[in-house]
């Protein structure tokens, strides 16, 4: 069992910008010194909930206070942006992390809003999506690139970066097991344990059923990581580990709005634009439990979720690191995955609460397991 860290790199009231990202780049030393396998950033803009939109570059300063950890986005918008400047922001961040990058990508959730924010046509971001992952996929193997779709015509574009990795790094993908095996991605997803135990079957039998149509520039690796992620809170007692996990529960929640302007009206400008696409998308009618849009002036709600459910779930676990480890060790046993993925900081946990909850999980929780 391999264990990894998903951030989103959340808003925080006690501490200024610059000392929130120093804190986040000394736990990622922590957990280089703990043996975590992997660190996975998201990509969200214009909300509290993620302050490193470009994880290219936070990812280049964490190549700089880490050794052995590998990190990488979870994921990659790629409608979100232009292909050959992707290309070349990988092979950078490759380069200087000696190899540990892991290249997470995806169309985005709620089918377009984000590119919809930035007056883009959302109806394009699925080709855009199809696009940007085939020239990617492409361009880091080639010499000369040449592409031609309906969105994007390039010709012999000379690749003058290469990527460390050979011959390219790893792809991950965050949710369908289907769609991750078809894409020859490594899979990370959300749910209870029986529902990772589900997923994990799915996604080995479309994995080898997906070897079968690669095309030349797909490579599959051998034993692919797949697994799912939930937030963590380890204390000394299990009250307090309730008790402050619902408090930063909320505030998690509540990361996820989308601003708008103080008495400006959230069904017009960016937030109309994101409402209106979240409300026709695919993806809103299936979540509709989940999402909810507003007309509140200067508020976008995308969560409806408490804490109390987050837990029912296994989406929050809270608790000492002995009932962190029982809960770790049927996983083990019963999920059929070969990776677990922690969040450690979220919503308004400081960083010395963090800090010492993933000390806990490293000390008392991932020896037991490391070999399993």
């Amino acid at each position: 069992m391999k264990f990894g860290i998903f951030d989103h790199i959340e808003r925080r009231d006690d501490v200024g910008l610059a000392q929130e990202y120093e804190e986040r780049l000394q736990l990622m030393e922590q957990a280089d010194d703990a043996g975590i396998y992997s660190y996975h950033i998201a990509q969200h803009h214009h909300s509290p909930l993620c302050l490193a939109p470009n994880q290219s570059v936070f990812l280049a300063a964490a190549a700089q206070r880490t050794k052995r950890l590998r990190f990488g986005p979870l994921v990659y918008i790629l409608p979100l942006h232009h292909p050959i400047r992707l290309i070349e922001e990988v092979c950078m961040v490759d380069q200087l992390s000696d190899g540990r990058l892991d290249m997470g990508v995806g169309p985005g959730t709620g089918g377009g809003t984000e590119l919809a924010m930035w007056g883009e046509n959302p109806d394009n971001n699925v080709q855009r999506f199809e696009e940007t992952l085939e020239i990617l996929r492409t361009g880091l193997q080639s010499e000369f690139l040449t592409y031609h779709g309906e969105l994007f015509d390039l010709q012999d574009i000379w690749m003058e970066l290469r990527p460390k990795q050979t011959p390219h790094p790893p792809l991950w993908w965050a949710g369908s097991p289907e769609s991750a095996a078809k894409r020859a991605a490594n899979q990370i997803a959300n749910g209870p344990i029986g529902l990772i135990a589900s997923l994990s079957s799915q996604y080995l039998e479309a994995w080898e059923t997906a070897r079968a149509n690669d095309a030349p520039n797909v490579h599959r690796h051998e034993n692919p990581l797949h697994g799912g992620t939930r937030r963590i809170l380890i204390c000394d007692s299990e009250d307090e580990a309730r008790e402050r996990g619902i408090s930063a529960y909320h505030s998690y929640l509540s990361h996820f709005a989308k601003p708008a302007p103080e008495g400006g009206d959230a069904t017009k400008g960016a937030a109309g634009a994101f409402n209106e696409v979240v409300r026709q998308s695919e993806w809103f009618k299936q979540q509709q439990h989940e999402v909810r849009p507003t007309n509140e002036p200067g508020r976008i709600r995308t969560m409806s979720v408490t804490p109390e459910q987050a837990i029912d779930v296994e989406a929050l676990l809270v608790g000492t690191a002995e009932s962190v480890r029982e809960y770790v060790e049927r996983y083990v046993e019963e999920s059929g995955a070969n990776y677990f993925v922690g969040s450690f900081q979220w919503g308004n946990l400081t960083h010395a609460e963090a800090s010492k909850s993933l000390r806990l999980f490293s000390e008392h929780v991932m020896p037991q397991f490391a070999t399993a």
